[in-house]
C-alpha cells in the first residue's frame, strides 16, 4: 500500500491479500511513519477511533419478511414525499 502526498492511498501489490496479519500491519506501520500529510493522519485517527468499518460478524442477515416490511414502507414514505434527493444528501456531506 502506498499512501500519496495528495492524501489519498492506492494498493500496488495484487498479493496483498495473501500476506498474513502481522506482516500486513508492519507494513502499514512503515507507511504510516513515512506519511507527511497531517489531514491524512488526522483521517486515520478518526477511523481507528471510530471504528467506521464494519466488523464481519456484526452485519446480520435479514429475514425475507423484515425486508419486504423495510421495503413497503420505504415506498410509503416515498409515496408521501418523505425522501432526499441526491443534491440534498450531497449538500449534507460537502
Amino acid at each position: 500500500m502506498r499512501f500519496l502526498q495528495n492524501g489519498k492511498f492506492c494498493i500496488f501489490e495484487s498479493n496483498i491479500f495473501m500476506m498474513d496479519l502481522q506482516t500486513r500491519k508492519n507494513e502499514f506501520i512503515e507507511e504510516f511513519l513515512k506519511l507527511q500529510s497531517e489531514e491524512l493522519i488526522a483521517q486515520l485517527e478518526s477511523l481507528l477511533k471510530n471504528k467506521s468499518v464494519p466488523e464481519k460478524n456484526s452485519i446480520k442477515p435479514m429475514s425475507i419478511k423484515k425486508l419486504n416490511s423495510r421495503i413497503d414502507a420505504s415506498e410509503v414514505d416515498f409515496e408521501n414525499g418523505k425522501f432526499k434527493t441526491t443534491e440534498q444528501l450531497l449538500a449534507k456531506y460537502k
